[in-house]
């Protein structure tokens, strides 16, 4: 037996600060900004863009590339893609305040291959997406992976360094414990990976949103992720590589 008392928490409404998140790819049609404000905890968690800004991406040759407004809030090119080793540098301009980010293009590593296999979890078997790929002989390869079933994306940030794999074959287990029976994934169910190489600064950002915006872990509470964006916004700029698997469940 044991008791249970509701408690309400009484949350202070926070200053709003930009929200700048920023992708640039080595895929055309890639390349997009978004830009919205943070919200206070019990407000909805709908996006809602700022139009009227002023985007702009520019490569370590001094050559700019204008982002216009797609959709509000939303700031796109079709056109420029990401050369692996050059930097560039995203500048957002709204309502007379700068942000200003800088990121290199990693090396592509290529996706060896996806698929599915049975795991034991809590004395049950579920079926887990696996990525296998050949690290290059090189520190500092950092790795994203976004996990689609049947089109729809998982919440789940997976990660990976090459701080104890540098130079081996790496196999990663997209493990996602199902909340319901139907969030299983079953057999006849579509899976898509996209395996993205990131740069060491976005490793961090996505670490810091795993372990520490829930508070788990080590981290004594709940905290803003750590960014590469200058000037006072929240958010990030990735330049990356992408690459894409698709399997059906046996």
């Amino acid at each position: 037996m044991s008791c249970e008392k509701v408690i309400d928490v009484s949350l202070k409404d926070s200053e709003k600060l930009y929200v700048i998140e920023g992708i640039l790819t080595d895929r055309e049609g890639d390349c997009v900004v978004s830009i919205s404000k943070t919200k206070n905890f019990d407000d909805d968690n709908i996006f809602e863009g700022l139009g009227d800004a002023v985007v702009s991406v520019t490569d370590d040759e001094g050559n700019t590339t204008a982002l216009p407004e797609a959709t509000t809030g939303v700031y796109r090119s079709a056109t420029l893609t990401a050369t692996t080793g050059k930097a560039y540098m995203l500048e957002v301009n709204i309502n007379g305040q700068t942000f200003s980010a800088s990121c290199i293009m990693p090396v592509k590593v290529k996706m060896d291959s996806l698929y599915v296999k049975e795991e034991g979890f809590f004395g049950e078997t579920i079926k887990l997406a696996n990525v296998q790929y050949e690290d290059p002989v090189v520190k500092g390869n950092n790795y994203r992976f976004i996990q689609y079933v049947n089109g729809i994306k998982e919440k789940n940030i997976f990660i990976r360094d090459d701080d104890y794999s540098d130079g081996n074959t790496s196999t990663i287990t997209l493990f996602t414990a199902p909340d319901e029976d139907e969030d299983e994934i079953k057999s006849g169910d579509k899976v898509r990976v996209d395996m993205q190489c990131i740069a060491p600064a976005l490793y961090k950002y996505w670490y810091s949103l795993d372990q520490g915006a829930s508070g788990g872990s080590n981290s004594a509470s709940p905290a803003n992720p750590v960014t590469n964006i200058e000037g006072g916004a929240l958010g990030y700029f990735s330049v990356h590589t992408v690459e894409s698997k698709t399997v059906v469940v046996p």
